[in-house]
Parts: structure tokens; sequence; C-alpha cells
């Protein structure tokens, strides 16, 4: 994991970085959101769960959240839930019905613990108002990002990632040509579905996300960026219908990396 740190009052970042040879690099975000009652945006990578609940120590203690909103059950999530409703009794889940059901497949969430929500539906707390929006782009169909209205920012889950060579704290930081490849790239692989995306529909979606205005945009696979950066993020997800569809490596590709990791002999 990289260091944790604050993105803006009130939200600190807790990332991790994947290195995928040939393509760049994808950090892997969790947020936490501070004020009366505490929330935790996903829950980390699950092969890195210990090193996940360390870094969360270092900006809240655990025992002081009230909501874990899952964005969607991925893998790069889910990673430290279990370990956080054990030692949380107050801790509640905020999914929907369908990540509910993916949970109970090999980590089922205990009901009494879960807090349904569906997009467009809200959950006002004693500070805050999360209103809940579905993202134009993802990879799992039970995905539900938010708007929290007393930071202004919209936390979009896995839309506008981006593959990049670098990973700085602000993503004012990259350039606008580094952004829309990276986002155009990522999209191609993570919501492949796109290039199969009626145009009118989409187009609809990012007009919805488009009227947000958000202050600040935090996804789950991009650093946090202002606001101002929306209408590019935009573009790539509306880029992507058209552009060249990803194909991994196949079975030749794998065996000459194989072949390059295996030990010279003496």
């Amino acid at each position: 994991m990289l260091t944790p740190f604050t993105a803006a009052p009130g939200i600190d970042v807790l990332p991790t970085v994947a290195r995928l040879p040939g393509l760049g690099q994808l950090v892997v975000n969790a947020f936490v959101l501070h004020g009366e009652e505490p929330v935790l945006v996903d829950a980390g990578v699950v092969a890195e769960r210990d090193d996940f609940v360390d870094a969360l120590r270092s900006v809240i203690d655990p025992a002081d959240l009230r909501w874990l909103w899952l964005t969607h059950t991925d893998f790069d999530h889910i990673g430290a839930i279990a370990v956080l409703l054990a030692e949380n009794p107050h801790l509640r889940v905020l999914t929907s019905f369908g990540g509910v059901g993916i949970m109970g497949l090999f980590n089922p969430l205990p009901m009494d613990r879960v807090h349904l929500i569906n997009p467009g539906e809200t959950l006002v707390l004693p500070d805050r108002t999360l209103t809940a929006v579905r993202p134009p782009a993802f990879d799992n169909p039970i995905t539900v990002g938010f708007h929290d209205d007393r930071t202004d920012t919209l936390f979009s889950s896995d839309c506008f990632g981006a593959l990049l060579a670098e990973i700085p704290e602000d993503a004012a930081d990259l350039s606008e040509a580094e952004l829309h490849a990276g986002q155009v790239l990522w999209s191609t692989i993570d919501s492949s579905w796109l290039h199969k995306a009626d145009p009118a529909i989409l187009a609809r979606d990012l007009d919805g996300i488009r009227a947000i205005e958000p202050s600040l945009v935090c996804s789950s696979h991009l650093p946090p960026a202002p606001g101002r950066l929306l209408d590019l993020f935009l573009g790539s997800v509306a880029a992507v219908p058209t552009a060249d569809p990803f194909v991994g490596p196949d079975q030749a590709a794998l065996e000459q990396m194989l072949a390059a990791m295996a030990p010279v002999s003496a």
C-alpha cells in the first residue's frame, strides 16, 4: 500500500497500487469520510487485508466507523469487511440487494448489519446526505457510487479509472492527454460492454453525471480529481464505444513471459 493522504478536508485516501506489465499502473483507492457518523468507502484488496487495516488505523479508529459503503463486490473492494464487522458491532454495510447476494456466495454479510440502497435513493446522516448514483461505466452490475453533499464529492467506483505511468496524489498533476488515454484503455478492459452500448443511452447517462457538478471526483482507480476535470472524464467514457477493443496476451505470449522469468542455468 501507498501512504494514506488527505484529498480534501474530511476525506482521507487509502491507496494501493497494482503494476500491470505492459499496461501501466492502476491505483486502488478506499476512502474515509470523517464526520459525526464516519463512512468508509470500500474495504481494500483481499490480498492486502492486514496492511489495509493498518493504513485505516493511521487515519481513524475503526471502532469509530458507522458505515461502510460497498460500491461493489470485486476482490479489490472487499478485503477487510469481515475483520471490520467483527471488530466494530456498530458498523453497517451500505450495498444493494445484488451485493448481499454476491457476498453470500463466499463471505455472507450479517443481514442485521446491512442497509440496502439503490441508485437515486439517499442516506441522511446527521451532518450530510449521501445520494446513491449509478456510474456510467462499471465492471460489476451491482455497482453503486454516491454524491456526498457535505464535501460536494462524487464517489464513482471504478468509473473514470486510468492506467498510468506514475500515480500522483492529484489527477490534475497529469496531462489531459495522459488522463484521456489511460481512462480509455482502462474502460476498454474494465467496461468492455461499452463497445456495444447504445450511444443515446450512454449520452443520457453521461449528462446525468455532468449535472451533479461535483467539486471533487474520487474514483477507485484514479487519484482524486478536481471537479473541473469531469467533462474530460466524461469525454473519455464517451470515446470507448469506438476505441480499439482490448485484447489480452494469448498462450504464446504467456509462454514467452514465463521463459523470460525462468532462472538462467549456471
